[in-house]
């Protein structure tokens, strides 16, 4: 499937130059390396075990399928952040996407976690999505207030649902936006808070 309006050009809140895209499969080496430098503390709450090539392979065979869409977030040609959409292409929930978003580190609090949820939005309502979930455990805090922001509401609590990568219980969370309702938050957030768009 091909996006558009990319590649393109941000500047963080820091100066630093960015080229969001979709992922090709000529990316995932440098997607790969990018989730294996993630630090365990923040890999124990995702859902696959991104640091495995098995699990590279499934994930871009899901997005060649159109299972998937995956944006990423590239500082010369090192991968700094990927956000995925995940969605039923049929059935009773084709309407509903689920939003990923992992960013390096020290990027976090630079506007780009907001700027690859706002371009997830965008390819969402071109797909004819309806309704945005995320699901997170109840520790990451960093990521609730994110879609706090734009205008996630919590809708469930699973106790004891998820094991993390310790095998420890965890509750999780999720939460979901109407994307009507998610593109007004958006457009306030990003008038105080956005990366420079080239």
């Amino acid at each position: 499937m091909k996006l558009e309006g990319f590649p393109q050009n941000l500047t963080l809140k820091d100066g630093t130059e960015i080229v969001v895209k979709p992922l090709e499969a000529k990316d995932a080496p440098a997607l790969l390396e990018f989730y294996r430098a993630i630090p365990e503390e923040d890999r124990l709450y995702l859902r696959d075990d991104v640091t495995k090539p098995e699990w590279l392979e499934r994930f871009v065979s899901h997005v060649e399928h159109n299972e998937v869409v995956s944006l990423i977030a590239l500082h010369g040609k090192t991968v700094v952040g990927e956000a995925s959409l995940y969605r039923a292409l049929h059935g009773w929930t084709a309407h509903v996407g689920e939003i990923r978003i992992t960013v390096q580190p020290r990027l976090r609090r630079s506007g780009l976690g907001t700027a690859l949820a706002r371009d997830l939005v965008k390819v969402a309502v071109g797909l004819g999505v309806e309704k945005m979930i995320v699901q997170m455990v109840e520790s990451q805090k960093s990521a609730r207030r994110l879609f706090e922001k734009l205008g996630f509401r919590q809708e469930a609590v699973l106790r004891a649902h998820v094991k993390d990568i310790h095998g420890i219980k965890r509750d999780l969370l999720i939460a979901s936006n109407d994307v009507s309702h998610l593109w007004e938050a958006m457009e306030a957030l990003v008038s105080d808070f956005s990366p420079t768009v080239g």
